[in-house]
């Protein structure tokens, strides 16, 4: 991760293992971390915080805050502008996926179904980058990365809630990235393939992760690591002339 990154970085779903992961990396390089999730997830969440506070030597501190909250997202931003001075990047990475529950065909999904996920996983893209942005135009060189997914691109059967969110969130970030420019700010998206994580596993058979894994130029599982080095690229100062992109991260599984 280049020593030039931004020197405080608001990350959102800390508490799952790519969040996990997100968080250790900014850390390790030097980085400060406002790390937010669910008020229900703030135990592994501080634990995170703790663990990555331990190898330094940047800091982090964690906040509850529920991105579907637009009071909850404007306080997470006053605490990283309390703590750090303010922040040049954004992370959106939380989402519903492993709580999406089993595989349903589009005309099994309820209305309340999709209204969770997209409540979360667009809008709280939305909410978070509208409390951020402010924030960011300080830095003079504000960096935006949304998770999204290559579900969007093979359009993958029994979660198409979760797969309409993510191609949205990618629409978003395109919008977004040609509303902030102006202001110094790059906005893109990274999407993994199916991350060998306790979230994928919690919706998917060891059978289908197998199966993903061997339809990839580079036939392996895919850990939460693999998708360090592009988050960390866009949020840097290298990357500032790369905006409104999808960064598609999962070992050649899609081409696009």
């Amino acid at each position: 991760m280049s020593t030039t990154a931004p020197s405080t970085t608001i990350l959102t779903g800390v508490s799952g293992d790519i969040g996990r992961a997100y968080l250790q990396a900014f850390v390790r390089a030097g980085r400060n971390v406002l790390a937010t999730d669910l008020a229900a997830a703030a135990e592994p969440g501080e634990q995170a915080v703790r663990e990555a506070n331990e190898v330094g030597p940047g800091r982090a501190v964690f906040v509850t805050a529920d991105v579907t909250s637009a009071a909850d997202c404007a306080r997470a931003v006053a605490v990283a502008k309390e703590e750090f001075g303010g922040a040049d990047a954004l992370v959106n990475n939380a989402a519903i996926y492993h709580g999406l529950g089993p595989k349903r065909s589009i005309l099994e999904l309820t209305e309340a179904d999709w209204d969770k996920v997209l409540r979360v996983n667009v809008t709280g893209t939305w909410q978070m980058m509208c409390a951020a942005v402010p924030l960011l135009k300080e830095s003079g060189r504000g960096r935006i990365v949304n998770i999204a997914s290559v579900v969007t691109r093979n359009g993958a059967t029994g979660f198409a809630h979760y797969v309409a969110s993510k191609a949205a969130v990618e629409g978003l970030t395109r919008s977004a990235a040609k509303e902030f420019g102006v202001a110094n700010i790059t906005v893109n998206s990274v999407s993994p393939g199916l991350v060998d994580d306790s979230g994928s596993r919690a919706v998917n058979t060891d059978d289908y992760m197998q199966k993903i894994a061997a339809t990839r130029a580079i036939p392996r599982a895919m850990e939460p690591e693999d998708l360090v080095s592009a988050v960390s690229w866009l949020t840097s100062e290298e990357s500032g002339f790369v905006t409104g992109q999808t960064v598609i991260v999962d070992g050649g599984g899609i081409f696009a």
